[in-house]
């Protein structure tokens, strides 16, 4: 196990996701932050079906940062009720999971 975690968070535009991710990585927060374009997003908004393309943030970080990155990402974000979720690393590479911990001021 490791404290490592992956963010999930999607943007209406690219724009909105390269903001957010600049926020996080300005204040160290994660070490790596990866924007996916081309989704499209089917889910169930005021009792309504809707649809949308959208950006997806993965963004690496530790558990110690989630706090810090959830806040940043309310902030930022233009949705009234973002998608935040934290998936935690079950394992990886350990030299890079080193550079991830410190990356983000985890000792």
């Amino acid at each position: 196990m490791t404290n490592a975690v992956m963010g999930l968070v999607t943007c209406p535009t690219r724009a909105e996701a390269r903001k957010i991710a600049r926020a996080i990585l300005k204040k160290k927060l994660a070490a790596c932050v990866n924007i996916i374009g081309g989704l499209e997003s089917h889910y169930w908004w005021k009792e309504k079906l809707e649809k949308a393309e959208e950006y997806l943030l993965l963004i690496k970080t530790t558990q110690l940062r989630v706090a810090e990155v959830t806040s940043e990402v309310q902030a930022t974000h233009s949705y009234d009720v973002p998608e935040i979720v934290f998936v935690p690393f079950s394992a990886g590479e350990r030299k890079y999971l080193k550079w991830l911990g410190e990356s983000v001021g985890d000792k």
